[in-house]
């Protein structure tokens, strides 16, 4: 049975005590959010603390943003599974395309922490996508499928929750037409060995283009990221509306 998983990534933003204000704002919302649609938040590390606090006994799951393929060690500015599930973490994500552009993520290192998450009890979600350039290239489908291959090797299919982020749409208002993300999620699917792995989309969406996007068949929710940042902007998306 494949799951609805509406995510919010908050990057590199929100202090604690801005935390703490967007859940007073956000929380209310949920009242009408329908039980059959999973809620996530992903805050900074400085941020899990206070949201495993406040969210404790709340509809909201909370998710890390990333982790290390070791449970301790000299890993200097990383964090481990254990350190994660000890405060009440649920989800992770993994392979982000700004890891990967920014901090030398490879499919190999994907790999290694998605089986950490798994070992520690965690539900990885494991981020694809392709640059502007693949995009035109025609390679977007080669280079989903190799990024699939390398990332998934020896992973529980049972356990994992994929998102479709297209590079080219992440924070530039570009957002992928949602008949072409359903298209390359379908293609995502039928490399599975699992049918029934939630696959969410990821890229500019937004209170405008939420309701069409999520009337596609293939898709499974969504990861989001400014659009996550404000209480009633982040609840328009997780309520929104069945076409």
């Amino acid at each position: 049975m494949r799951k609805i998983v509406i995510a919010g990534n908050w990057k590199m933003f929100k202090t604690q005590a801005e935390s703490k204000e967007f859940l007073q704002g956000f929380l209310p919302h949920l009242e009408e959010t329908p039980e059959t649609r999973e809620v996530l938040l992903c805050p900074p590390f400085t941020g899990l603390s206070v949201l495993s606090k406040y969210l404790h006994g709340s509809r909201v799951q909370l998710g890390a943003q990333n982790l290390h393929w070791e449970e301790f060690g000299a890993y200097t500015g990383e964090i481990s599974g254990p350190m994660l599930s000890e405060i009440g973490v649920r989800y992770v994500i993994v392979g982000h395309s700004e890891r990967r552009q920014y901090f030398g993520e490879t499919d190999a290192t994907v790999n290694l922490r998605l089986r950490a998450a798994q070992r520690h009890g965690l539900m990885p979600i494991l981020c694809v996508g392709e640059t502007k350039q693949q995009r035109d290239a025609g390679e977007t489908e080669s280079l989903i499928i190799n990024q699939l291959d390398k990332d998934l090797v020896d992973i529980d299919q049972e356990n994992l929750v994929i998102a479709y982020e297209p590079i080219w749409a992440i924070g530039t208002g570009d957002t992928c037409e949602a008949t072409e993300a359903n298209r390359v999620i379908g293609l995502i699917r039928s490399k599975l060995g699992n049918p029934n792995v939630s696959i969410q989309y990821g890229g500019s969406v937004k209170p405008n283009n939420i309701d069409e996007i999520m009337a596609q068949p293939e898709i499974d929710g969504v990861l989001v990221g400014g659009a996550s940042l404000e209480p009633e902007s982040f609840a328009r998306l997780v309520n929104y509306q069945e076409l």
